[in-house]
């Protein structure tokens, strides 16, 4: 995506995570003999929330889903059998995205990671946060720290939740407005962040990563169930 990052971090931030897990986590399989290739990162997502945000750009999953039929159109005539979408922003569901291009393409299996759902954030950071908070930026802090300003220039990542009481407690969703939700731009306060956190929680995430696409070159997709 390309996205106001609280105003500490760079737009490119969610392009910035992806470019770096997947080539990492690439580059850990190759290694144990998994046949890798990692295609450009798509710089856009659904930021329809974000429209009041300036320079926050909107990718509609209609459009989305077009863009990545035609990856897959393209990769099934040229042979290839496996593909992963590696999904680093919160506003992209690729998941019924797959449910229908999959029955297109029986010759391509097709799965997805949110790379933020990988592991227990928790055990990594104080307060992870969902958007700009600890863990984003312990990451671009290790990945890319010349594009960190310093913490002091950082806002609190406070956010402003739903009166509705069944959004407020997590059991029905609805679309935040970004410009009414959060004071900063950020959900989550990035004051406790370091560039070694990031650096731990990174290699953690890359190795697990690497295991499933290890897994999954090895496979036989003609063979996939217990």
């Amino acid at each position: 995506a390309t996205e106001a990052h609280n105003y500490h971090l760079p737009y490119a931030t969610d392009n910035l995570q992806c470019d770096y897990i997947a080539a990492e986590s690439a580059r850990i399989a190759w290694e144990k003999s998994a046949k890798v290739v990692v295609l450009p990162t798509i710089p856009f997502g659904v930021n329809t929330g974000q429209f009041e945000i300036k320079l926050d750009i909107n990718m509609n999953p209609g459009t989305q889903a077009m863009v990545f039929r035609d990856i897959a159109e393209s990769l099934s005539r040229q042979g290839l059998q496996k593909i992963v979408i590696l999904n680093g922003h919160g506003g992209n569901n690729f998941r019924q995205m797959l449910r229908e291009i999959q029955p297109q393409y029986p010759q391509l299996f097709m799965s997805v990671i949110n790379w933020y759902q990988v592991l227990e954030n928790s055990r990594f950071f104080d307060e992870p946060g969902d958007h700009a908070g600890e863990m984003e930026t312990a990451n671009i802090q290790h990945i890319a720290p010349d594009l960190v300003l310093p913490l002091s220039e950082a806002g609190t990542g406070e956010s402003i939740p739903f009166k509705l009481k069944g959004i407020a407690e997590g059991w029905v969703w609805a679309q935040r407005e970004w410009h009414k939700a959060t004071v900063d731009t950020g959900v989550g306060n990035p004051a406790k962040a370091t560039p070694e956190k990031g650096r731990i929680f990174l290699e953690a995430l890359t190795t697990k990563i690497a295991g499933y696409l290890v897994d999954l070159a090895n496979s036989d997709i003609n063979d996939l169930y217990e």
